[in-house]
């Protein structure tokens, strides 16, 4: 059988995934960078906040019915959107699952008008970085955080349209 992803809005039955999504070390590092475990309630508030925004699209990536992530596209400014992925079930990364969920919310965001679309990724995440490529976006500049010791710079990544 073909594996089949798809992306289905976020509903509340889903912040069960996001408790452990948000706390699973590999995946922070790569993500927020803070590895301070998040209490249940800033889960089901932050959870909460994502899926009552009417201007952000977030959705679950689903393998075959079966939960694997979440990617979402957020607006900035003067049309701009933001996308950001997460492959939240280890077992399902480097199988070119996040790259079809990315074309997918690419297209969703193109049926809709949205054409500016941006990601920001750690630098040294060549294996993300290689997948963006993959999807049309092109290295754009490094973006300097001072403040956030965590994540203190970014590679921005545009959507080449």
């Amino acid at each position: 059988m073909a594996s089949v992803i798809s992306l289905k809005k976020l509903k509340i039955s889903d912040m069960a995934y996001f408790f452990y999504w948000w706390r699973d070390k590999d995946l922070l590092k790569l993500t927020s960078g803070e590895l301070k475990r998040i209490s249940d309630q800033e889960v089901k508030k932050s959870f909460e906040k994502m899926i009552n925004n009417k201007r952000d699209s977030h959705y679950l990536i689903a393998l075959n019915n079966k939960a694997i992530g979440h990617i979402a596209l957020i607006f900035k400014r003067s049309g701009w959107f933001e996308t950001q992925i997460m492959i939240g079930d280890k077992k399902y990364w480097n199988k070119g699952y996040g790259t079809r969920a990315i074309k997918q919310i690419i297209g969703k965001a193109k049926k809709n008008g949205v054409n500016k679309i941006y990601l920001e990724v750690r630098p040294n995440n060549l294996r993300a970085i290689r997948t963006y490529e993959k999807c049309g976006f092109q290295r754009a500049k490094i973006k300097k955080y001072p403040k956030n010791k965590y994540l203190p710079e970014t590679l921005k990544m545009v959507l080449n349209n």
